[in-house]
């Protein structure tokens, strides 16, 4: 069957049902997309999407650092911050960045991830959390360039090993602050294993990390406000693993970002 339209023109039977279906219904919160995609569908999304929440991801192998925002997440997150020992700070007399290994190794002792894969932790994780990741000539390890979307500050950086720095590797709990806490009385394998440790590594903006040095939660957060209970976790995470304590005031401002 075929409908005529104005000045006689033949519609076919297609395009006359949709015509007649439009009538019918007003034209009213009908959307015609132009290109045949279903009407409301999206892109898949990309970049800050490919992050995943520090609950779904214990031992740091997956990329990124995604907000915790349901109640149920956040009672997680507070449940496992408890678990979490305090003590103060001691003094930080006789720390030695070589004291946790070279920046960076492949040979950490301890079976923790990545390790012995014939890449250095930094490029582990610059691979793990960049996108669009491009190698140096004859090489499947060293990063050449890469995009980043730092969960500190929310940026996505366009980054490339000449300007090295705008990328900067945060140890979650710097390593000064390890010693204080504890690590100084560790075997030096250990300490190898919390400097490389992917659970520790996060691939951010260099101003940022340096605005940091080696504080705990209580004296500095993530400026975007948004990730900060995930990085609370992710404190917690390896504070549990290595049995390490954190502070008073650190372990209260933890429990008060997931609150």
């Amino acid at each position: 069957m075929r409908f005529r339209a104005g000045r006689g023109r033949v519609l076919p039977p297609f395009a006359a049902l949709l015509g007649a279906a439009l009538l019918l219904a007003g034209c009213k919160g009908v959307d015609l997309p132009s290109d045949g995609a279903p009407s409301g569908a999206s892109a898949p999304t990309s970049g800050a999407g490919r992050a995943v929440s520090p609950l779904d991801n214990p031992d740091g192998t997956k990329p990124g650092l995604a907000a915790i925002t349901s109640a149920a997440d956040r009672a997680k997150a507070r449940t496992l911050i408890e678990k979490v020992a305090t003590k103060g700070r001691g003094p930080r007399t006789g720390y030695d960045r070589d004291d946790f290994g070279y920046a960076w190794m492949d040979s950490a002792p301890g079976g923790i991830p990545f390790a012995h894969n014939g890449c250095d932790s930094r490029n582990d994780v610059l691979k793990r959390d960049g996108e669009k990741v491009r190698f140096r000539d004859g090489s499947d390890c060293v990063v050449a360039s890469m995009t980043l979307h730092d969960p500190y500050t929310g940026k996505t950086i366009t980054w490339t090993k000449s300007r090295a720095t705008a990328v900067q590797i945060d140890h979650v709990m710097p390593l000064s602050y390890d010693w204080q806490m504890g690590a100084a009385h560790w075997d030096k394998g250990k300490r190898e294993d919390i400097a490389n440790d992917p659970l520790n590594l996060i691939p951010v903006d260099g101003p940022t990390n340096g605005s940091k040095s080696d504080s705990g939660p209580a004296s500095w957060l993530p400026p975007n406000k948004q990730i900060r209970c995930s990085y609370s976790v992710r404190v917690a995470q390896v504070s549990v693993k290595y049995d390490l304590p954190v502070t008073s005031p650190d372990k209260a401002m933890m429990l008060k970002q997931c609150g």
